[in-house]
Parts: structure tokens; sequence; C-alpha cells
């Protein structure tokens, strides 16, 4: 089992092709990631049913599951940047999530996810002066977490259902920035003497829970003939970096080894949302979570006069999706067997002043007779920073995921 964990955190460790927040916390992940999720602009944390997998915010839906899930998903982001007239592309390829779902009858459900919550990724050079003076930038961070959840009906009004997860974070960060000689104001006969001067800022670290092995989700879920409804209380929890700075001249000597943490203060979470079903196969869903940061955020800072802290600010998600589900059964004609999906959202990021408006299609397709789906969604929007201090973003993203449904166990 780690040989496939680790297998599968290879292609998690770089995500994120945003650069806001590139020394705090980087991208967050919304909603776990997931391609079907995404297609509906990350709501429907409310629908059941079991070409829905696990839902991070709300563990409790999988109580209604009657067959086992696996699903896995991967990402691809487009992100052009602007700032004051300067702008740069940068993309990216990842595996955001992944999980599998097992229903136990009368004794509930339960399941594991791999989930990426907030990364960074970024490989840059840029060069300045009449001499065109060298910096690069290396960012590669990422914080995912391994949640199994438990979720049962409640015994005598079946209509309910709770459930709830444990988080247990890992990740690492590494960051490189180094820089060649500024010549600009040698003269031609003295350059020669700085010719392979490079200055190097390295940082390794990990992430981790401090003093706790997980954090925890809590939901409670309800299911009616056509109208569904979740709440879900994530616990606070403080996040551990532990850093080693290591500052180079010229790859050979280094000049300050340092060890140093920094300690996160991440706020509980709130989310709850709602799905209502018409005409039996489409959806209304709507969704919010909102997180109330109240601290600074230390960055990873350590040279060339770098910010100290990101300011923080009330982090929020509203999402409102729509989908037409596919018909099941197998001799109708295919098209009316994919399952048809859009939606929006608007997010205040947890960077103060940094703000995300998007929209997504999606749909999904069905593989064979066993409810096997391949899951396509396409998304863009937004990013705005109101300070003037971080970069804007126009992003596109192409999301694909395998909902595989079994009946493992079971008789025929």
């Amino acid at each position: 089992m780690k040989k496939i964990i680790f297998a599968l955190l290879a292609f998690a460790v770089c995500s994120s092709a945003s650069i806001i927040g590139l020394d705090a916390l980087g991208e967050e992940q919304v909603a776990g990631g997931m391609a079907s999720t995404a297609g509906r602009g990350y709501a429907g944390g409310a629908k059941t049913g079991d070409a829905e997998g696990i839902s991070v915010l709300n563990p409790a839906r999988n109580a209604f599951d009657t067959k086992v899930v696996f699903n896995v998903n991967f990402l691809l982001e487009m992100v052009a940047l602007e700032k004051h007239g300067d702008n740069f592309g940068v993309n990216n390829i990842t595996m955001p999530s992944f999980n599998l779902s097992f229903p136990m009858g009368s004794f509930g459900a339960m399941g594991v996810a791999l989930w990426q919550s907030y990364s960074s990724n970024i490989d840059e050079e840029v060069s300045e002066g009449n001499n065109s003076v060298e910096t690069t930038i290396e960012y590669q961070s990422s914080i995912y977490e391994i949640v199994p959840n438990y979720t049962f009906r409640l015994p005598v009004i079946r209509n309910f259902s709770v459930g709830a997860s444990a988080h247990v974070v890992m990740g690492n960060l590494t960051r490189r920035i180094s820089m060649g000689p500024d010549t600009d104001e040698l003269s031609s006969d003295d350059t020669w003497a700085v010719s392979r001067t490079e200055i190097s800022d390295y940082v390794d670290g990990t992430w981790e829970i401090k003093h706790h092995p997980a954090y925890y989700t809590a939901a409670l879920q309800y299911r009616g003939h056509q109208s569904s409804f979740y709440f879900s209380y994530t616990t606070p929890h403080t996040l551990l970096n532990k850093l080693d700075y290591n500052f180079r001249m010229s790859e050979l000597d280094t000049l300050a080894p340092t060890k140093k943490s920094r300690e996160i203060e991440v706020p509980a979470l709130l989310a709850a949302g709602m799905n209502f079903r018409f005409m039996k196969r489409n959806n209304v869903m709507l969704d919010m979570a909102a997180r109330g940061w109240d601290k600074d955020i230390e960055n990873v800072g350590g040279s060339f006069n770098m910010d100290r802290s990101t300011e923080t600010q009330k982090d929020m998600l509203v999402a409102l999706g729509f989908q037409r589900d596919g018909s099941p059964l197998f001799y109708d004609p295919y098209l009316d067997r994919i399952t048809y999906r859009l939606g929006g959202w608007y997010k205040t990021w947890y960077v103060k002043d940094v703000y995300e408006l998007g929209g997504s299609l999606g749909a999904g397709f069905p593989l064979g007779r066993k409810g096997t789906t391949l899951d396509l969604s396409f998304q863009g929007g937004k990013r705005f920073a109101d300070s003037g201090r971080a970069w804007e973003e126009l992003f596109f993203g192409f999301r694909i995921g395998l909902m595989g449904v079994g009946t493992w166990g079971q008789n025929r």
C-alpha cells in the first residue's frame, strides 16, 4: 500500500500553475479536485449516488451508496499572468485526487481519499539589466492529505446520515532563488572577476500538523425524494513547516545554514450544500464554504529582502451548478446516457484582496454496462488582485476523471 501511495504522490507533488501565495501556502485545490465536481462549478456536495465518489467536505454522503466506487482525476491547467504591464504564462499537469469507497450495507460505508489541498509550482528564468543578469526562481510545494472516512445512516430516521473523516497531512517544500552577477557598474576589463559568481538561496522543508496526527471533519446529510442537504464542520489546526535554509555562493560554499519552523494557524471550515432534483434526472445545486482567517501567514522568505508575511482575509466559496443525469438503461441511445454538467463559482482567496470568478462545462461518458464513466470538464476564469501587489491571472483548465463502479464482495 505504501508503494502505491508514494507512486501517486509523485504525480501530485507538482501541481499548481498559479503563482499567487507562493511564499505562503500556494493555490488551494477547491472541493477535492474531482473532474465531475469541477464540471458543475464545484457544486454538488449534497448529491448522493453511486457515481459521485467521496466528498472531502461532506463525508456523510457515501452512506447511501450501494456499489464500490473508485475515482482518479488528472488536471491540465494553463495560466496567463499580468502585473503592471508584465506578462508571462505557466502551465502544469497533475493528479489532484483519487478516492475509493466501500458500502457495507447496514454497517454504513467506509473509504479513503488522497487529496492535494495546497500547492505551488513555478520554474522561471528572468534576465535584467544591460548585461542580462540572470535570476532563476523555482518553487515546488505540495500539501497533500490521506483522508479515511466512515459514514452510516441513522437507524430510525433512514433519510439522515452522519459521517466523519480524518485528514492526515504530509508534504514537502523546495525553493531555489539564484542570482547571477550584476556587471552594469563594472568596466569591461573587470567583469572577468565575477563572471562565474552566483548567489543561491536554497530552502527545503516538510509539512505536518503540530502536536496532532490529523485534523477532522464531521458532517450531517439529509436525502429526500427531491431535495438533499448537508452541513459539515472541519476543525481548526496548525500546520508546521520545518525548513532548512542554505545560502550558497557559486554552488560551492554554504554561507549560513540555518533551521527554522513556521507555524500557520488554519481556522475552522464551515460548509453546507443543497441539491434539488426535478423531472427525474435534472439537478440544481448550491454549495457554500467559509473559513475565517484572522492571522497573517508567515512567509518562507529568508533572503533578498523578501516579504516576511502574507496578509489574509476570509476564505469563502459560493458555487452554483446544474447536472442532467444520464439514463441508467444500457440500451437507451448513447447521447441520452451521457451526463451533462455546467456551473460557476465565486471564491475569495485566503490571500488578502485576491478574488476568483470562474465557470465550467462537463460531461460524463459511460463506458460499458457496469457503470464505469469517463468524466471530462473544461473550466476557465480570472483571479483578481485588488491590492496591486499580487499578479492577476487568467486561467484555463481541463480535467479528466475515471469513475469505476463495481459490486466487489456482493452476490451477482
